[in-house]
């Protein structure tokens, strides 16, 4: 199942910086050595094994956004599943940005009325932390009232934080077909554990796909700073010429295990119940494989 993505925004954005990132394994401190895309790139990113992201990445210049909504309207704008919109938080040219964009919604609405449409509101880390989320609120508002009657889903977004990872986990999950079959069998599977959540990541990305939470957290953000933190430690890994496989954490409040689960996934298991002893959550983990690899190959079971 090939679903087309569109990253759109004025050059210099960051578009290509967080393609990278999430896709390509790059770090944040890397990114300064890209250069502007030129014209249009295609890539084609697979995801739990019969999802394919068709990710177009449209060069912002002047010329290049000229050219997709008059002669290439058609071509750029046909199928297109979801529409990516970044703008630079910073930018001074903000009439002209949001002048290309709702010429964007427009051809949207044309020839895709059916696209999901996300906007991120980029490089947040130039705003003071104190004044951001007022900042953010404001230009929110102002995309939501230009947008409609089309509905957009905005977040605010930094290369050097753990916002790029839960704005893309957000967008894909968006995405994945059979997210509900996903997320029962997760809840069915934390019960029988008796964990108090687990979370399944996207083999590659290590994006999160789905969750399931027996207690609540007071962090909102633990997904995506897992994320951030296991990606980087896989990096590590590849440059040792190691591969990452599994992982346990522990102290006296809580056990917490991270491997390899499906040809596309890793799953976590946070467990704080002292009985439950590590043998059995991995006998668990072992024996809930191939069920789940069914699931994710789109055959769906309860």
């Amino acid at each position: 199942m090939k679903k087309k993505v569109l990253l759109m925004g004025k050059s210099g954005s960051g578009k290509t910086s967080m393609r990278s990132i999430i896709f390509a394994n790059y770090v944040a401190r890397d990114t300064t050595r890209l250069g502007a895309t030129m014209d249009v790139e295609h890539s084609h990113v697979k995801f739990l094994g019969n999802l394919i992201l068709n990710l177009w990445d449209c060069g912002g210049q002047d010329a290049f956004m000229e050219t997709y909504l008059e002669s290439q309207r058609d071509y750029i704008f046909r199928n297109v599943e979801v529409l990516i919109y970044v703008f630079d938080v910073e930018s001074k040219e903000i009439k002209k940005d949001l002048a290309y964009y709702d010429e964007c919604l427009e051809a949207i609405m044309h020839n895709s009325k059916n696209a999901k449409v996300f906007c991120l509101i980029h490089k947040m880390d130039l705003i003071p932390e104190d004044n951001r989320e007022k900042v953010f609120k404001k230009k929110e508002a102002e995309l939501v009232k230009l947008s409609h009657p089309m509905k957009v889903q905005c977040f605010k977004t930094s290369i050097w934080d753990e916002t790029l990872y839960k704005c893309w986990s957000q967008i894909v999950y968006s995405m994945v077909p059979n997210i509900g079959t996903i997320e029962a069998n997760l809840r069915n599977f934390t019960n029988i554990c008796g964990a108090d959540e687990i979370v399944l990541f996207e083999r590659a990305t290590f994006l999160v796909i789905a969750h399931s939470t027996a207690k609540d957290h007071p962090d909102v953000h633990r997904f995506e700073k897992i994320s951030n933190i296991i990606k980087q430690f896989k990096l590590s890994c590849s440059r040792a010429q190691s591969q990452f496989e599994s992982m346990q954490v522990r102290n006296q409040n809580f056990k917490a295990y991270i491997e390899g689960f499906t040809p596309n996934t890793y799953v976590m298991l946070i467990v704080t119940d002292p009985g439950i002893e590590s043998a059995t959550t991995s006998l668990n983990i072992k024996a809930a494989k191939k069920h789940f690899a069914t699931i994710l190959a789109g055959n769906q079971m309860i």
